[in-house]
Order: structure tokens, then C-alpha cells, then sequence
């Protein structure tokens, strides 16, 4: 049968359509906002709020090495830790990071940051870019993940098997239960999540008028040592919705019955948490301000038969932005002494 040019065009635009509906296609690496990075955005399956993105960033130096770190962020954040990236790499690592669907590079215009139903979402942008880690030649894969990175990231090792081949997870401060008291954790939430299927876009906690106290801690506009996009990582915060916390206590349960994952895990923290007042103390700076440590350690050990760990004295929620010298420079210690002792050499290949 002879085609027409036109039936052709239509038959390559159906294939392309269709290819980059199912995230076959991602646009090539493009240069980044941080000097000596580059991005690359990862098309992913179109959910309940439209088209959906996230974004893979990593370091320009060229690596012979086969070893690689991604990074995955935390809530109300994005990849902005240039000298974390730096110092892996340094230390003979390739260095990539997510920037998760409706963060940071990912958010588009239709999109409520951060929005979420269930915490598995996170999984495709997960597989993909691991995936494009391998087809760029690594084959020591480790995670690097903070904070909420470090709910979806044991799930996600669970849930798929670790069908991706990672060698190591390192948890920088996981969030593995809510900083809650006793009466919220046991009547509030119930009550809040048990709502959400009614109200899912119901807004339970909303703008502050004063800046976040932990983002004081951190820039330097306040009383912290660096800078960040605060349109992404909002210093005022953003309103939390019901389906938000339904699908975080959903994962948290799963979580806390334990996991049995057999890879390496090294679980970091700080040694003390604080509730913040309205007050700025110095002390904030040298406290996690976010989460309770003591959780930490009481849901992180259930996550398998290999989870070793160490507390930061002084350390803040984010070990690798700690004001303290000293926490600074142990979080980074304990995070290589991890990576060599699990990799196949201490050297580049």
C-alpha cells in the first residue's frame, strides 16, 4: 500500500506522542542554575493534576568511575547543596540528584507544590533515573536521601524489590513519623486523614507570617550560612492539604511495621531535637528543629537486619547545612566511610 507523506507525519507525531506520554523521552542534558551542573527533564505519566515532570540533575565532571550517588531531597525543598555535590564527586563519585515531580525544577504552572496522594508517585522518576545512571555507566548505585527523600526511598526499595540494583542507602535525617504529640498522634490525625477522601484539597495548615524558624537556621539572610530559591524552598512554607498528610501517615504506617530491606543502610541524625518557639535562640542552629531524633531511631532500626547509624552532636535537621564546623565536617565523614566500606574499591576505576 503506497502512503502519502501526510499519513506518514501523522504516524511519526502518533508515535512521539504516545512516547512521550509514557516517559520514554526526556529532553537532553541542558545546563543548570548551579555552576558545574547540568539537568535533564524526565516526562512522566500524566496524574490527577495534568502533565507531570521531574527533573535529573548531575555534576559536570567527567567520571571514570562506575560508583554514583543520587540525591533525593526532602519536603519543601529542592537540590541547591552545591558543596555536597562537590565533595562526592571529589571523593571519586559520580553525583546525581531528583528534584521530584512538583518541586523545585519539576513544578509547572498548573501544579500545587509538593502535592500528593500517595507515596508511591515517586516511584517512576525514582526507576528512571536510576536507569539512566546505568545507561551512562555506573554500575555501584547508591542513595543519598533526606528527610521525606528518606520515607519514599526505603518504600520504594521495598515495593519494587530493589529491582534497580542499589548497593547502599544513606538516611539523613528520615521522616519516619510525624513530630506530633501523643494526643495529636492518636485522636487529631486519625480524624484529619480519615476526612481526606471527602476534602482532599482541604487546607489544614497555611502560610506563616513570620519565616519558618528552621529556614532561619539555614539562610543567610537570617542566621544561617547559605542561600536558596525561596519561591522552592519557601521560607514562609506552603499550605499542607489533607491528601498531602493522608498519603505521608498512610506511608508511615506501612514504614513503622518494618521492611526487611538486605541492603546497607546508614541511618544519621543529630543527637537532640527541639519545638521551636516564636523566638529565635541561638541553640536552634545546632538542633533538629523539624523532627524528633528519638523517632528516628526507634522506626529506623525496623528497617533491616543491616541498619548502622550515628548521631551528630550539634548537627542540624539537614546534617550536609549544619552551622557547627565540627557537625559539618562528621556528617561527611560518616557519609564516606559508609560509601568506601560498601563500594568494590576505595579508588576510581
Amino acid at each position: 500500500m503506497k502512503l502519502s507523506l501526510r499519513h506518514i507525519l501523522r504516524g511519526i507525531t502518533i508515535c512521539l506522542t504516545f512516547t512521550l506520554l509514557t516517559g520514554t523521552i526526556t529532553a537532553q542534558w541542558r545546563a543548570d542554575s548551579l555552576p558545574g551542573y547540568e539537568q535533564r527533564t524526565l516526562v512522566m505519566k500524566p496524574d490527577y493534576s495534568g502533565n507531570v515532570v521531574a527533573t535529573l540533575v548531575r555534576h559536570l565532571t567527567p567520571q571514570s568511575t562506575k560508583r554514583a550517588v543520587l540525591y533525593v531531597h526532602g519536603y519543601n525543598d529542592y537540590f541547591f547543596q552545591k558543596a555536597l555535590g562537590d565533595s562526592i564527586v571529589r571523593h571519586g563519585y559520580s553525583f546525581y540528584a531528583l528534584d521530584l515531580r512538583k518541586y523545585g525544577r519539576s513544578i509547572l504552572p498548573h501544579q500545587d507544590a509538593f502535592e500528593l496522594r500517595d507515596i508511591t508517585e515517586y516511584q517512576e522518576e525514582l526507576s528512571e533515573a536510576l536507569r539512566i545512571m546505568r545507561a551512562e555507566g555506573h554500575t555501584e548505585l547508591f542513595l543519598l536521601a533526606h528527610s521525606t527523600g528518606g520515607l519514599i526511598t526505603p518504600l520504594f526499595l521495598h515495593d519494587t524489590k530493589n529491582r534497580d540494583g542499589v548497593r547502599a542507602l544513606v538516611l539523613n535525617s528520615p521522616f519516619l513519623d510525624f513530630n506530633f504529640s501523643p494526643a495529636q498522634e492518636r485522636f487529631v490525625l486519625p480524624l484529619l486523614t480519615t476526612t481526606a477522601s471527602l476534602m482532599p484539597n482541604k487546607v489544614i495548615s497555611g502560610i506563616s507570617e513570620t519565616p519558618d524558624m528552621y529556614a532561619q537556621t539555614l539562610l543567610s539572610k537570617y542566621h544561617g550560612r547559605w542561600t536558596y530559591n525561596t519561591n522552592w524552598k519557601k521560607d514562609h512554607g506552603h499550605p499542607i492539604r489533607l491528601s498531602w498528610l493522608k498519603a505521608i501517615r498512610n506511608a508511615h504506617k506501612r514504614l513503622q511495621k518494618g521492611l526487611d530491606l538486605q541492603l546497607p543502610i546508614l541511618l544519621l541524625s543529630s543527637d537532640k531535637s527541639i519545638r521551636p518557639e516564636k523566638t529565635w535562640r541561638p541553640e536552634y542552629n545546632q538542633v533538629d528543629l523539624v523532627l524528633d531524633v528519638a523517632d528516628m531511631w526507634h522506626y529506623g532500626e525496623k528497617l533491616g537486619p543491616n541498619v548502622q547509624g550515628q548521631k551528630i552532636p550539634k548537627g542540624q535537621h539537614d546534617l550536609f547545612l549544619s552551622a557547627d564546623p565540627e557537625a559539618y565536617a562528621m556528617a561527611y565523614r560518616a557519609l564516606f566511610e559508609f560509601l568506601d566500606r560498601h563500594s568494590s574499591s576505595s579508588l576510581p576505576q
